[in-house]
């Protein structure tokens, strides 16, 4: 919308009755809420399998293993 047909709109609200002013809020706030209310909703699920490629080829108990072990190693060098 160019800035001078929206100064114009806002020109035209401004002429409103406190109430109408009111009324169209609210109208306002149903839309933008029906229009919140379409937008699709997105799951945890879709995240399924992204980044498998990068654990090709890696053995997972030995992974953990190493994991652990480092975890291990730096409380050892704490104390």
């Amino acid at each position: 919308m160019p800035a001078d047909a929206y100064q114009e709109l806002l020109s035209q609200i401004q002429r409103l009755s406190f109430e109408e002013q009111l009324q169209l809020l609210k109208d306002l706030m149903d839309m933008l809420k029906g229009s919140l209310a379409t937008k699709p909703s997105h799951s945890i699920l879709e995240l399924r399998g992204l980044g498998k490629e990068i654990w090709e080829g890696i053995d997972v108990d030995q992974y953990l293993e190493d994991e652990r072990n480092s975890w291990n190693d730096l409380l050892s060098e704490r104390r």
